[in-house]
């Protein structure tokens, strides 16, 4: 439990009874749940509006066994294996979900790597897919290719036929090459300089931008017309796990005139994404029947995509490490050293598959 905002200090064991689920909700005997830095921006007080105040339980995201169901659910049974994006509150032994927002997982697949399709692959997939609208044969530089997210967005781009060029420190640049991706590297090259040598000048159709802030305005000018840049992090504004308020306040103005110089860039676009604001915008968007959100339906459809490409060996996802849930604070603590190692997973201490 995070009882007031800071670093990984501030995490803390505590013993509740087991909730009970309410109308719509299941409750889940968890296997796996992630952490990730997102979850340390929650714990620091730098995720975006909308995020829990203390006190509160991170946990971004799970995979778990449904234990009971509430009132009004009829697509799960009691037994069923299921993922969820939770946001916060996965870092429990049994978690509250709603049924509308679970998805299913085959009972043959290791949960901790499935945990990565949740949250890491899904972010990636629907990055390309869904906000840039990718296609086969386009340029895509992908910032922090060595990091989670940046490592499922070159093996999608892979899979999709598109053509990567990945950031990366150099000790990293070998490693997104295997991935067939073009390796830059950041601390010795200009990107901006070398993607535009390496396109002829024209540049590329997509950015995908999991760090934000100044890099972002250098970014879109890394566009070619018709270019598309989608921003959907803020990684410098935490130093030692604790929040950086000069680097807060430098990434919100670089966003803020990134998003004014789009508006006035006809042949260029910036759009933001948040995996949470892209669930509770969906309902908002076209296609919504009768109010009733798509976000659950494309989180299904496309969660289903990528189990599929999981079964045939074309996605490959890494677990850094496997801890004990009783070692949440420890798990924080190797955020930073485990960013291009995988994924770290927390298991409860004695995990008993209820079904």
């Amino acid at each position: 439990m995070v009882d007031h905002f800071g670093g990984p200090e501030v995490l803390r064991m505590v013993e509740e009874e087991d909730p009970r689920p309410g109308p719509g909700e299941v409750r889940v005997k968890v296997l796996a749940a992630g952490v990730s830095f997102t979850d340390s921006q929650l714990r620091a007080g730098t995720y975006i509006p909308g995020g829990p105040k203390p006190p509160f339980t991170p946990g971004y995201e799970l995979v778990g066994v449904v234990e009971e169901v509430g009132p009004g659910c009829s697509r799960l049974r009691r037994g069923d294996r299921i993922g969820a994006l939770t946001v916060w509150g996965a870092d429990a032994d049994r978690v509250c979900v709603p049924e509308a927002g679970a998805v299913e997982v085959p009972g043959d697949l290791d949960p901790a790597e499935v945990l990565s399709l949740v949250f890491t692959y899904m972010t990636a997939y629907q990055v390309l897919h869904r906000i840039a609208m990718a296609r086969r044969g386009e340029r895509v530089l992908v910032h922090g290719a060595a990091g989670r997210v940046g490592t499922a967005a070159l093996e999608l781009g892979a899979v999709a036929g598109l053509r990567i060029f990945g950031t990366a420190a150099a000790r990293d640049g070998a490693a997104v090459e295997r991935l067939g991706a073009v390796a830059i590297d950041y601390q010795n090259e200009d990107f901006l300089a070398r993607v535009r040598d390496l396109t002829g000048g024209e540049g590329v159709d997509v950015v995908v931008d999991s760090l934000g802030g100044p890099l972002s305005l250098r970014s879109f000018r890394a566009l070619r017309p018709g270019g598309r840049l989608v921003v959907f992090g803020r990684y410098n504004t935490l130093t030692d796990g604790h929040k950086n308020w000069p680097a807060v306040i430098e990434w919100y103005a670089a966003i803020a005139a990134l998003w004014v110089w789009a508006k006035l860039s006809p042949r260029r676009s910036a759009m933001p994404y948040s995996i949470q604001k892209f669930r509770e915008a969906a309902e908002n968007r076209p296609g919504a029947v009768g109010g009733v959100p798509r976000y659950p339906e494309w989180f299904r459809e496309d969660f289903g995509v990528l189990i599929e490409l999981l079964r045939r060996g074309e996605i490959h996802p890494v677990v850094a490490e496997r801890l004990p849930l009783s070692e949440a604070r420890h798990a924080h603590e190797l955020l930073e050293s485990a960013a291009t190692k995988g994924k770290l997973v927390l298991q409860p201490d004695a995990i008993e598959d209820a079904g």
